[in-house]
């Protein structure tokens, strides 16, 4: 595209930013003053003439410098506002651009389901047969994994603004200036910014788990319980139409999870309380839902008896009692829908011990069968409820209230009314079918080094062993694989435990709790952090089978577990080693017995963080490549179904960028019909809170599900095996000049906790999980997020690209052909290109002139000099050889939008990174005002909302 379309294309872009900036603006000094907003303005404007290169960084720095902290805290809620103002404005110019792209019928573009059917309808004939396509998919799933995030603090209220404000923009491109509409909206708008303005952007108190659970849950109201189920019946339908008579995706293949509540790896807040409250939610979450829908069903399905046969089995349905008004004697789907909503509110009484919205709307018939004392079921059981007149009872499963909706659908069918049934019904058995009554599934996941402790603790209480950690591996295995092998449970009720012990225990009864209450799915998977040998995996079994969430079987019954066991592979030699370990494991016959009782269904995790952490960009990226390769070769050798968890976070340095290119990038075999990945702060928000956005997103992931699966993605062919040697030396040689710094260099550390604000991370209690595993100054027990997120704010992102450079000049040296192999290799492979892109979009977000402000804050001139020296040569060498491999020297050439994102918005950077630079080094020469910390949080959230995947 040439320049000059360029500028045509992104000119409504740049209208909106405008616009939107001069309500703010407006706002601003109509309720701050015309000296902050002047300052404002004049920030604003020589932060534009740095990126023109017209003035020196120390414009801006000069005039924030010790600026008064009332000052600097609603100049930095301004840039704050701003950029989340420009998010808006880029969203809806993604939703303009796509139209247009469809209005000019063109064919529609990757990431999107309808290139996917293109492309499998261009292959259907020489490709899989139906019966294949039937076993691929055999087990299909793809889970968004929702987890917590210390940027992602703003709050409900900020979000349903910025929603409103979305809206609006969208209706005022309806309309021209001449309408009265238009000038309406307009008012409406500078209402929205007004109150934008007045509402504090995060929470001033700390951020508890508890606030974390419900803002994970909220998107679900926002968007996911609509989008998720529509894009389920749209891929099923698609695929059972290209290959009929294989019943494909018997299951919904979208259905999200969670970590929230469950993720207990080095966050002693989560308990058996948080277990029970974040399962709970989710289940009040889900039939709060149907119960809202199935009032507005009853509503809708007026039909009446005297003009519409219905089926038997909708008779019988209505004729069991629960709605004997006169009035609706000849409309049977009313009555129907009413007796449906009496079993699952019952429903919701027995497994929540309330109902989502009582007394809105709630049964009569229903009422009745509680104590008007207690709210308790009245009759012999809680399963049952017996009144003078009809018995509401609970919903034995899901599937039993979709069997009743079905029913309802049927008989519509049946007579002619399916266009009906294809509205709010349709919707209502789709979300049934994805979400159950838990909504989501929340792992549990917990560090080996715990399960180790509270092992030994158990075998000794129950005079298994007295000293089990002093065991060596083969020993561990033996005695646990005894353990497996039996239903004895090693603990009484009056065994007498330690802290730990009790609280582990409590934890895992809290999920055995919530699986009877709300379903198997509820729990499906138990993540061992930080595995490393068969007997970790075996720990974690015998957990499951001492909380009863695991039955052994015994000789005519074979084990069974809701909860799968799935080992975490994390750092590089884990990674190396993740395969063998698993085939080990699953030569265990007790723990294979297990795994084919569960159709030999086994995930395994990849930790992209500490993978990252451990060793650099690109060798984590090769260590994930090569482990892929390895666990596909394990699957096809033990006959397990492989299913891959990637715990990616939203920036590079942890695995982020575009999911669907990420799919595309892996091995052959690595994904057949299913992944799972998390999703992470304030990636979530951009991805999840606006319905059209959801929509793209998720069906971006089904996309590049699908094409993994049933198409040839990876393109190396017979030059696979080169190119994996090639990158075996590429990896190592990154690697080293990794660990040259982050590891072997003197005073790193010291460094790294002086030029980034990872101790006010830590130290501002961001979220409820602590900064590291332990109290230790170790980058190895540091997490990942404050890690990534500290080097993010610093505008260094160090774990996106360090080592790369120096790897790729080193490998290629003065030979011109290695270059072009390079290069050949970056065109064909989407394994390379995706690592190079990643990088590249990782430091454009980057500048190191910012990064030499918060070097300023190291005391140690020498340190100083001579770390941030190594980091800015490492950049320098890095983006020569991305242009020299990829041939282009402008590092954004393959994303215009980020391009232009960065062109718009990164002037409004300018001044939070100044004023964070200048506050942290008040904070750090004591002054612990409140207004100061609070300003430091502002600077962070916003510098997130501006990089939109800092964590």
């Amino acid at each position: 595209m040439r320049e000059d379309q360029i500028e045509a294309a992104t000119a409504p872009l740049r209208d909106d930013i405008r616009f939107l900036g001069a309500i703010l603006g407006e706002t601003i000094r109509d309720h701050e003053g015309p000296e902050v907003f002047d300052l404002i303005e004049r920030v604003r404007v020589e932060a534009f003439r740095i990126r023109r290169s017209e003035v020196e960084r120390s414009a801006v720095a000069d005039m924030l410098r010790d600026i008064d902290i009332h000052v600097a805290i609603p100049l930095i809620r301004a840039f704050s506002h701003f950029l989340l103002l420009a998010n808006l404005a880029e969203d809806l110019q993604r939703d303009r651009r796509r139209a247009v792209h469809v209005a000019a019928g063109e064919p529609p573009q990757d990431s999107s389901l309808a290139a996917t059917y293109r492309k499998l309808d261009a292959v259907r004939s020489g490709g899989p047969d139906g019966a294949a396509i039937a076993d691929l998919l055999s087990d299909a799933l793809v889970s968004p994994v929702i987890t917590a995030h210390p940027t992602e603090t703003r709050r409900r209220t900020v979000f349903d603004v910025q929603s409103r404000i979305t809206e609006l923009m969208r209706r005022r491109q309806r309309y021209t200036e001449a309408e009265p509409e238009y000038a309406d909206i307009d008012t409406q708008l500078r209402r929205q910014v007004l109150t934008l303005w007045r509402t504090a952007l995060i929470r001033l108190a700390r951020l508890r788990i508890q606030d974390e659970i419900e803002v994970g849950l909220r998107y679900y109201d926002m968007t996911l319980l609509e989008v998720i189920p529509r894009i389920n019946a749209e891929v099923r339908a698609a695929l059972r139409d290209r290959w009929p008579g294989h019943e494909l995706l018997r299951r919904p293949i979208l259905r999200p999870g969670s970590w929230i509540g469950g993720d207990r790896d080095g966050n002693p807040n989560v308990t058996g309380a948080v277990v029970h409250r974040a399962t709970h939610r989710a289940g009040t979450v889900a039939l709060g839902h149907y119960l809202k829908e199935l009032v507005g069903l009853e509503k809708s399905l007026s039909q009446s008896a005297r003009l519409v046969p219905v089926t038997p089995e909708l008779a019988e349905l209505a004729d069991a009692g629960f709605d004997d008004s006169p009035q609706r004697a000849d409309e049977p789907y009313r009555r129907a829908i009413r007796g449906i909503r009496a079993r699952l509110t019952a429903t919701a009484r027995r497994s929540l011990g309330e109902v989502p919205g009582e007394g809105v709307g709630a049964p009569a018939d229903d009422r009745r069968t509680t104590d008007p004392s207690s709210g308790r079921p009245v009759g012999e059981s809680g399963d049952r409820t017996r009144t003078d007149g009809p018995v509401a009872e609970p919903y034995g499963s899901p599937q039993e209230l979709l069997d009743d909706l079905n029913i309802v659908d049927s008989s519509m069918r049946a007579s002619g009314d399916g266009l009906l049934a294809d509205d709010r019904l349709a919707a209502l058995r789709g979300a049934v079918e994805t979400f159950g009554f838990h909504l989501q599934g929340l792992d549990m996941r917990q560090n080996s080094e715990v399960h180790e402790q509270l092992v030994a603790e158990l075998f000794a209480w129950a005079g298994v062993h007295s000293d089990y950690a002093s065991l060596p591996e083969p020993q561990r295995v033996e005695l646990l694989s005894a353990e497996l092998n039996t239903r004895r449970p090693l603990l009484g009720p009056t065994a007498r435990l330690s802290e730990l012990a009790v609280k582990e225990l409590g934890v895992l009864r809290a999920a055995k709790a919530a699986l009877d209450d709300l379903g198997p799915d509820t729990v499906p998977n138990y993540i061992i952090s930080m595995c490393t040998s068969v007997s970790d995996v075996l720990e974690a079994a015998l957990l499951l089978k001492e909380a009863g969430i695991l039955d052994p079987g015994d000789a005519d019954t074979p084990p069974s577990s809701p909860a799968g066991v799935v080992p975490l592979f994390e750092t590089i030699d884990d990674l190396r080693q993740g395969a063998e370990t698993l085939v080990s494991a699953l030569e265990v016959p007790a723990y294979h017995r297990l795994v084919a009782a569960r159709g030999m269904q086994q995930e395994v995790m990849l930790g992209y963080s500490d993978s990252n952490k451990d060793g650099g960009y690109l060798a984590a990226n090769w260590a994930l490549y090569r482990a892929e390769l390895d666990l596909v070769e394990a699957a096809r050798k033990t006959g397990i179904r492989l299913r891959l968890f990637h715990g990616r976070g939203g920036t590079v340095g942890r695995g982020g960028g575009r999911s669907y290119d990420a799919i595309l990038a892996q091995p052959a075999g690595a994904v057949r019909g299913s992944l799972r990945l998390t999703e992470q702060g304030e990636v979530i928000s951009t991805k999840y809170a606006d319905r059209g956005t959801a929509h793209r997103n998720m069906e971006a992931l089904v996309a590049g599900t699908l094409e993994s699966t049933l198409l040839d993605v990876e393109g190396l062919g017979a030059d696979a095996e080169p190119a994996y040697d090639l990158f075996d030396d590429l990896a190592e040689a990154a690697r080293q000049a990794y660990a040259r710094l982050v590891h072997d260099t003197p005073g790193f550390v010291e460094y790294f906790r002086a030029s980034t604000p990872i101790a006010e991370v830590a130290d501002l209690n961001l979220g409820s999980r602590p900064a590291s595993r332990k109290p230790t100054s170790s980058v190895g027990d540091l997490r990942a997020i404050p890690w990534v997120m500290a080097w993010s704010q610093a505008r260094v992102m160090l774990p996106g690209w360090y080592g790369t450079g120096s790897a790729l000049e080193q490998w290629v040296g003065d030979d011109p052909q290695r270059l072009a192999t390079l290069t050949d290799l970056y065109r064909r492979w989407p394994f390379f290109r995706t690592v190079m892109s990643n990088l590249a979009q990782v430091m454009a977000k980057a500048d190191m002139d910012i990064a030499a402000r918060y070097a300023e804050l190291v005391e140690d001139a020498t340190l100083r000099d001579t770390i941030f020296g190594m980091i800015r040569e490492e950049f320098d060498r890095t983006a020569r050889m991305h242009a020299a491999v990829t041939g282009s020297d402008q590092l954004l050439a393959d994303n215009p939008a980020l391009a232009e994102s960065i062109r718009n918005r990164f002037p409004y950077l300018e001044p939070l990174n100044q004023i964070q630079v200048d506050l942290l080094r008040r904070r750090r020469a004591g002054d612990d005002s409140e207004l100061v910390e609070r300003g430091i949080l502002l600077t962070m959230n916003g510098l997130a909302t501006a990089l939109r995947n800092s964590g």
